[in-house]
């Protein structure tokens, strides 16, 4: 029997619920050390958290990441590999106030590199947890592409709109 779109959603996305969750207590806990509300610099926070547990991701559950690369690619695992250190290296320059311009404008690129890769697997019905091919399939596409540009606002605001003075 097939699985919900619904309960696949709540299952496999709670890195995307860290990003809300560490804004909101980076928001306060800056406003009290600071006594003003640093937005920019606590959606900076928030995305380098999340990238940071989606890095992890990569190390493990490598198989099936490696079945949402299209079979044509060579260097799968290698690519899922790179991916999460690159992401891990990412949230690490986006708290670099030298940095981050630059690092908006490569993660703004990294999101709509992956985005080919994420269509492939919700196509092809990859599940990265299990490394199957028993995922929720094309629906999912339904909330992963307006999530994507989500992403993309939220770092072209918090970085490159909004960037530390």
């Amino acid at each position: 029997m097939g699985r919900s779109y619904t309960g696949t959603l709540q299952k496999k996305e709670m890195p995307e619920a860290v990003l809300p969750i560490v804004f909101l207590i980076s928001l306060i806990i800056l406003k009290i050390i600071r006594k003003k509300y640093y937005f920019a610099l606590s959606a900076r926070i928030a995305m380098a958290v999340m990238l940071i547990f989606t890095g992890i991701a990569h190390f493990v559950y490598t198989e099936g990441m490696a079945l949402m690369i299209p079979k044509f690619l060579p260097l799968k695992t290698e690519a899922v590999y790179l991916t999460g250190i690159l992401e891990i290296i990412i949230s690490i320059a986006l708290l670099i106030p030298k940095f981050e311009k630059i690092t908006g404008w490569l993660l703004i690129l990294f999101f709509i590199l992956i985005l080919p890769v994420n269509i492939y697997a919700a196509v092809n019905h990859v599940d990265m947890k299990t490394a199957s091919y028993e995922g929720s399939g094309a629906g999912y596409l339904l909330y992963r592409i307006p999530l994507q540009i989500f992403f993309i606002a939220w770092t072209y605001f918090s970085c490159i709109k909004f960037p530390s003075k």
